[in-house]
């Protein structure tokens, strides 16, 4: 670990910043034109004072998940991540596979889309990325671990997450999560990773191992689905799937699609975040 490369990096990306670019007023108050600590600390989950460590070289060595969570806050594209991760003694994420960050363009694309849900995908559904109002929708999923990180896996083996989902509506949404992940694994081929997953749905649900047995493949792109959420209630959202060339990313926007989820979706922002046990009582990433 190179602590005085380290803390100089991320004092430079830091100062680099502007705060439009991460939805922060630019006041006339303002002393510095980057960020301030405690405003890279709020957007990375993480106290200001082990920033202020990190960047005064005195911090023990930061996790990988730490990591991650100052790059999508610094927006570093993915030269710079990979050099952040060298610098704190780790490899860099790999550039395919599922365990790798979102993509620079992607959280930018977050930023931008300002009070429309988004959030940004791999290519097995686990979340990588999400904005404040698909925060408020469905719940943090960018901290799940094991096979809970898969959309897929959590849709078959909990049935608090398939609760936010009218039951007249569930079987085709549980056929396109299914046909969706047999378009991936077709794409990837041979990967232990993917492979294993599927083993794994198969064994833990009979749901699952009859839609697997079906052999439906289809890439989702546009979707309407009903979302029960718990303090705002029914909101009919339509999404939209845009995704990256080599399909390993996708980008998920979910916008209202009639007027009265337009205005429950409007209260929702008002309300401020649900405390949603994590993963579980939150609307499905996708």
């Amino acid at each position: 670990m190179e602590r005085d490369q380290l803390a100089d990096f991320l004092r430079r990306r830091r100062e680099a910043m502007r705060p439009a670019e991460v939805g922060i007023a630019d006041g006339p108050r303002r002393r510095t034109t980057g960020l301030r600590r405690e405003e890279v600390a709020a957007l990375a989950g993480m106290s200001v004072d082990y920033v202020v460590r990190l960047e005064q070289g005195r911090s023990s060595q930061p996790s990988v998940q730490l990591l991650g969570a100052l790059a999508r806050a610094l927006r570093l594209s993915d030269d710079e991540r990979d050099h952040l991760f060298h610098l704190a003694g780790h490899r860099p994420p790999p550039a395919d596979g599922v365990a790798r960050l979102a993509r620079a363009g992607l959280i930018r694309m977050l930023d931008l889309l300002g009070d429309t849900p988004a959030l940004v995908l791999s290519d097995l559904g686990e979340a990588l990325a999400q904005n404040r109002v698909a925060l408020l929708l469905m719940g943090d999923h960018t901290g799940l671990s094991g096979d809970r990180r898969y959309v897929a896996y959590r849709w078959f083996t909990d049935p608090a997450v398939r609760a936010v989902t009218p039951p007249e509506e569930q079987e085709r949404h549980g056929r396109r999560l299914v046909a969706d992940l047999r378009a991936a694994a077709g794409r990837r081929s041979g990967d232990s990773t993917v492979s294993g997953l599927v083993d794994r749905l198969q064994a833990a649900s009979a749901d699952f191992r009859r839609l697997w047995a079906e052999h439906e493949v289809a890439v989702r792109r546009a979707d309407r689905k009903t979302l029960l959420h718990p303090r705002v209630g029914r909101l009919l959202m339509d999404c939209e799937t845009l995704v990256t060339p080599d399909q390993g990313q996708q980008l998920l926007v979910l916008t209202p699609a009639d007027a009265e989820t337009r205005e429950r979706l409007e209260l929702l922002r008002v309300i401020g975040i649900e405390e949603f046990p994590t993963g579980a009582t939150g609307p499905t990433a996708r």
